[in-house]
C-alpha cells in the first residue's frame, strides 16, 4: 500500500472572497502546490526536468467540494499517486485541521511529456515509489 504524502497549509486572507470563504479556484492552487512538495520530497524538480525536456502536464481535474476553508484556517492536503498505462492519477484531500473536516477531494491526472510525446518516465516511477500504486 503507498503512503500518503501530507502537506500542512494554512489559508491566506487574499485567497477569500468578501465572505471570508475560499474561492473554488485557490483549491486547484493548494492541489498544485502539494504535488510540487510531494515532487521535491522525492527528489524531482520542476525547473530540472523542463531542461530535459521532461514536463509533467495536468490532464484532467476532478474536484468535489465538501465544506469551506475561511481565512487563516490550518489544513492538511494529501497526494497518492496511481500509475495507469502512461498516466498517473493524483488522488487528494484537503481537510482543514481543526475540526479533521473533508473540504475538497480531487482526482488529478497527469501524463509526462518528453521531447514532446507522451511518456511515462522511469524516472517519475523511482521517485514517487513510495507514494505510488500500480493499476
Amino acid at each position: 500500500m503507498a503512503l500518503t504524502f501530507e502537506n500542512k497549509m494554512k489559508v491566506r486572507d487574499y485567497e477569500c472572497d468578501s465572505q471570508g470563504v475560499v474561492n473554488n479556484a485557490i483549491y486547484l492552487h493548494y492541489f498544485e502546490a502539494t504535488r510540487h512538495e510531494l515532487m521535491e520530497k522525492c527528489g524531482l524538480r520542476l525547473r530540472d526536468l523542463t531542461k530535459g525536456n521532461i514536463i509533467p502536464v495536468v490532464r484532467n481535474v476532478n474536484i468535489s467540494y465538501r465544506n469551506s476553508l475561511r481565512g487563516s484556517e490550518e489544513f492538511i492536503c494529501t497526494a497518492t499517486a496511481v500509475r495507469d498505462g502512461v498516466r498517473y492519477y493524483f488522488h487528494q484531500e484537503i481537510t482543514r485541521i481543526s475540526d479533521n473536516t473533508l473540504c475538497a477531494k480531487a482526482v488529478i491526472e497527469v501524463v509526462c511529456l518528453i521531447n514532446g510525446k507522451v511518456t511515462a518516465p522511469d524516472m517519475f516511477d523511482k521517485a514517487f515509489i513510495d507514494y505510488l500504486e500500480w493499476k
